[in-house]
């Protein structure tokens, strides 16, 4: 089994962290320079240019840069508790391997060290932009709110050396490349889906590709909790969802079975939020149900229940859509994951239910939409859902593989946004080529480049950029069974729809982006992370 840094690492390391305590965050005498001890080892050093996403702007500034020190200070705005989380994760994310205590203080007065400061950095900068100026005095982040610093903090992280990725205690330069980076991202909503249903994924993996997620600014993380071959979010008011739907046996093969309790998911929310990112269930319907069909007999029409399938078929189940029992149940689900779910969306869904008849699923979707907007909730479909024409509230997913498309089209013109998630360009679950030993292909073979050169604001004939709320990485789980699997098919392609979602169109460039991935590659090995080397990006050893 490989090494992975896991809590008990992080707490060793904040603990020794600890231990270096007052004296070393302000005793000069533990440099180098002043005890005589060996020099830091040269590592190859970050540029302003480096960073993934591509920023609006970038300045560098070769006179300016900054070195971290025993001393270094982490500086929060007064009296912001948000802003002081984000230095604390910062923190613990640099202890490691600086060895360096990095206090987390409020900035009263000027100084140097790191400063995460929450300051009117301009309407056009919005809630996630940031303004990061490096000097050889410190690093100053400004922002017009927490999250704006959060990525600033992520920006920093990569302007550092890949060592600073190391679990352990690194003897290296931990030099800032000097000058200024202004940056906000061009969509509001950017995000990753996991699916969880055909393979059910742990919250600790969960958690560790949040993590990874939040290194490239993704601000969403959609999780697809229910399918034909598992059930994994408890509902307490149809308990056996889980225990028989989501129990051992369930998923594809029959061997990815179990579920999230309530508290398991609400945790899972939690650390996302930390990290800035909304996580959007997906309790799909009328169809992708034979979990629950097959768990509770009285939700199909005829009152049978089918046996359970581990196949990877589609297509082939519906709720009973004349059953008032049927809307029950639905609204009990919906209700019940609402409450565990702050964040403003909830996924219904909607795709490939090739045997509910068009009125009926037009029926269906015309009782289930509000019931989602009931509970307060912004109702997300995949595209097949704008043929029922739900309010225009609803936001359809685009997975389709052309660039047009009728239905999608005419509801834009309705007024419906759209995330676009086109499956021949960001299904992160397709093979990179015919050698890829896991994942399916009937989207076709996806490299880097596939996922990198499209423009989601004119993929679509009638969807314009103005009726686009973001992107999503649909990583679906028929072949992954651990994370290993789950790291192998996203990255680095995660790494591109991540800077399609944040940099402005006219900044992205193939060349100078593989370039910028390929710088990734040392980072990402530190961290274990595994990933497609793939020949078209020049990879740092």
């Amino acid at each position: 089994m490989r090494r992975r840094r896991t809590r008990a690492v992080l707490t060793a390391a904040v603990a020794f962290a600890a231990a270096l305590s007052v004296s070393t965050a302000t005793n000069a005498t533990a440099d180098p320079a002043v005890t005589g001890a060996a020099p830091p080892a040269k590592s190859a050093q970050s540029s302003l240019t480096d960073i993934i996403p591509a920023p609006v702007e970038v300045a560098p500034d070769g006179d300016a840069d900054y070195r971290l020190r025993p001393w270094t200070l982490i500086r929060t705005e007064p009296h912001s508790a948000e802003a002081r989380e984000v230095g604390r994760l910062l923190a613990d994310s640099l202890r490691p391997a600086t060895g360096y205590a990095l206090p987390v203080v409020p900035a009263h007065g000027r100084g140097g060290g790191i400063a995460l400061l929450i300051d009117d950095v301009g309407e056009e900068l919005g809630s996630e932009g940031y303004r990061l100026e490096v000097t050889k005095r410190g690093v100053t982040i400004r922002a017009n709110t927490a999250a704006g610093l959060f990525a600033g903090t992520q920006t920093l992280r990569q302007l550092l050396p890949a060592d600073i990725e190391a679990d352990s205690r690194r003897n290296v330069a931990w030099t800032v490349p000097g000058g200024t980076v202004v940056d906000h991202p061009r969509f509001d909503y950017r995000g990753a889906m996991l699916d969880i249903a055909r393979h059910f994924h742990t919250p600790d993996e969960i958690k560790s590709y949040i993590d990874e997620l939040a290194r490239y600014k993704i601000n969403h993380l959609h999780l697809h909790l229910t399918d034909d071959q598992g059930w994994r979010i408890e509902i307490e008011s149809w308990p056996k969802l889980t225990t028989v739907g989501g129990g051992p046996g369930t998923g594809v093969d029959g061997v990815g079975g179990g579920f999230l309790t309530k508290e398991e998911y609400s945790d899972i929310v939690a650390y996302a939020a930390e990290r800035y990112i909304t996580v959007v269930p997906e309790i799909d319907m009328p169809g992708h149900t034979n979990a629950a069909l097959s768990t509770y007999a009285e939700l199909n029409c005829d009152g049978i229940a089918p046996p359970p399938r581990t196949d990877i078929a589609v297509g082939y189940s519906s709720l009973c859509i004349d059953k008032e029992l049927t809307y029950e149940f639905v609204e009990d689900v919906i209700r019940e994951v609402s409450e565990l779910t702050p964040g403003p969306y909830l996924h219904i869904g909607g795709d490939e239910a090739h045997v509910t008849p068009p009125e009926d699923y037009r029926v269906f979707m015309q009782r289930v939409v509000p019931l989602v907007e009931k509970y307060g909730k912004r109702p997300f479909g995949w595209n097949e859902i704008v043929r029922a024409e739900p309010t225009t509230d609803t936001v359809a997913q685009y997975w389709g593989t052309t660039t047009n498309h009728a239905d999608l089209a005419d509801a834009v013109a309705r007024g419906h946004q759209v995330i676009m998630s086109p499956a021949n360009k960001v299904y992160l679950d397709m093979k990179y080529d015919e050698d890829t030993t896991l994942g399916l292909s009937w989207a076709g073979y996806i490299e880097v480049r596939d996922s990198y050169e499209w423009n989601p604001g004119a993929h679509v004939t009638g969807v314009g950029e103005d009726a686009v709320l973001g992107v999503e990485a649909p990583l679906w789980s028929e072949t992954l069974r651990s994370l290993d699997h789950i790291e192998y098919m996203a990255f680095p392609r995660l790494a591109a729809v991540a800077e399609i979602g944040w940099s402005p169109q006219e900044a992205r460039d193939w060349t100078s982006f593989s370039e910028r991935l390929g710088k990734q590659a040392p980072r990402w090995e530190e961290r274990e992370v595994d990933f497609h080397r793939s020949p078209q990006v020049p990879w740092v050893n």
